[in-house]
């Protein structure tokens, strides 16, 4: 299965499972459609593209729906998904569709706080955290932990949104002002957790924080996406946008740092050698 064939079949998921639409807002979007398609189809690629181990162990931090996780098992690899989102009890029926599509035995989500868990070190060939590695606090004790649970080859592959990218800067103050964490108390786990407060941060800052854990970002895998707004993106020239992006912000560093609204990049444990006891 490709990503194009696994987009089809979610497509279809989402035609009678309408709890998944609001929030994916993508069959309902209208003329934002294959924007919106565009987006995943970027963020699974990538994914894809970077994980070429067959059969590999790999931790889906912060997987929400599970779509990732759900693609990557179909595709052969063990995976582990971890989530503290609300609608948590709705994965499983996601899991009885998708069953009918393939073998999931190799999947396994749990709700589940990333500081309580537990694996012998270098568990995972592949650690994956999609929108995700933003709202880890704090930050450097999880970067600790996951360089620890990552085997010696493996690699980190993140998503995230660009922290220099003007309207990001602008939304997010608006939205939060500068307090960047918080704590809420979660009703399922009974305990407080700090949360970051959609601290993104740029792609500099990124790797300034991953160096101090231990991990190293290979600058040949990191890419830049959505650039083009919705109105620009439609049915007759959805794959073309997304190759006139990658050419945009390898030209462009004016409208890579601060008009590129994505960014994805993968981080190994450092050559040099020093990993966390």
């Amino acid at each position: 299965m490709n990503v194009e064939e696994f987009l089809d079949l979610f497509i279809r998921e989402l035609e009678y499972n309408k709890k998944l639409r609001n929030y994916y807002r993508l069959i309902d979007s209208g003329r934002s459609f294959h924007f919106r398609k565009a987006y995943l189809h970027q963020r699974l690629s990538y994914v894809d593209r970077n994980v070429v181990k067959t059969h590999a162990s790999i931790w889906d931090i912060g997987c929400g729906y599970a779509t990732t996780a759900i693609y990557l098992t179909l595709k052969g690899h063990r995976v582990k998904g971890t989530t503290l989102e609300y609608y948590y009890e709705q994965v499983q029926q996601r899991l009885e569709y998708w069953n009918r599509v393939g073998n999931l035995d190799e999947l396994n989500i749990e709700y589940q706080d990333l500081f309580e868990t537990s694996f012998p070190k270098g568990s995972f060939d592949y650690i994956i955290t999609q929108d995700t590695l933003h709202h880890l606090e704090p930050l450097d004790k999880a970067l600790q932990l996951i360089e620890k649970a990552l085997a010696g080859n493996g690699r980190l592959i993140v998503s995230e949104e660009n922290g220099r990218n003007l309207f990001i800067r602008a939304k997010n103050f608006v939205k939060r002002g500068n307090k960047r964490i918080i704590e809420y108390y979660d009703d399922r786990l009974n305990k407080s957790l700090l949360l970051g407060n959609e601290n993104v941060r740029s792609y500099e800052l990124w790797i300034e924080e991953l160096k101090k854990a231990g991990l190293a970002i290979d600058d040949s895998c990191t890419e830049y996406i959505r650039l083009y707004p919705p109105f620009m993106i439609h049915a007759g020239n959805y794959q073309e946008r997304i190759r006139k992006e990658q050419e945009c912000w390898k030209k462009s560093p004016w409208l890579k740092n601060y008009f590129f609204f994505g960014i994805n990049f993968v981080a190994e444990p450092s050559p040099a050698g020093v990993r966390n006891p």
